[in-house]
């Protein structure tokens, strides 16, 4: 039986918690202690199959800058399905939960996205940011040419020129 269900991480057990790391370690094996403290501190969409954990997403609340106004934006991160369950649904199953969170209490999403999803995401929606990424450093505004063209986001009420900078908070790790 498969099961959906979302929670922020202070709802998260521990064995939930570790098997979501253990699941992610396991997929991604160049995950880094930034990488999995960028998905904690806001709202996770986990997907058991028979109480095994099999997927897990989670969108966290950022800062985006654009065109003037800083963003209160529905950052999505540590998105997984395990190997063998991929091709089946479960990826839209999770993207659909939290873009729920986001179009509720969000005013854009965004994320990063590998290569080999960039589909999977333009399929549900999300559009690819075309214009220049920076990200505020502590000693000010830094260029991120090389995460152009894997930045996406899902619009909402606020109109976004997509050729235009985009500049997100600062913190470890990979910033975008």
């Amino acid at each position: 039986m498969i099961e959906l269900f979302t929670a922020h991480t202070a709802e998260l057990d521990d064995v939930t918690r570790e098997a979501a790391r253990a699941l992610l370690v396991e997929e991604f094996v160049d995950l880094t202690e930034e990488d999995w403290e960028h998905g904690l501190g806001g709202v996770h969409a986990l997907l058991r199959e028979d109480g095994v954990l099999i997927g897990h997403a989670s969108v966290v609340q950022r800062r985006l800058l654009h065109a003037g106004r800083a963003l209160r934006t529905g950052y999505v991160e540590n998105v997984v399905v395990r190997a063998d369950r991929r091709g089946r649904g479960h990826g839209a199953a999770l993207m659909a939960a939290l873009e729920r969170v986001i179009r509720g209490g969000y005013e854009l999403g965004a994320l990063c996205a590998a290569d080999q999803a960039a589909e999977f995401y333009a399929a549900r929606g999300w559009q690819r940011w075309r214009g220049p990424l920076v990200a505020l450093g502590p000693r000010g505004p830094v260029p991120t040419p090389e995460e152009e063209g894997e930045v996406f986001v899902l619009p909402g009420a606020v109109p976004l020129d997509q050729d235009g900078r985009l500049a997100c908070d600062w913190r470890d790790g990979d910033v975008w």
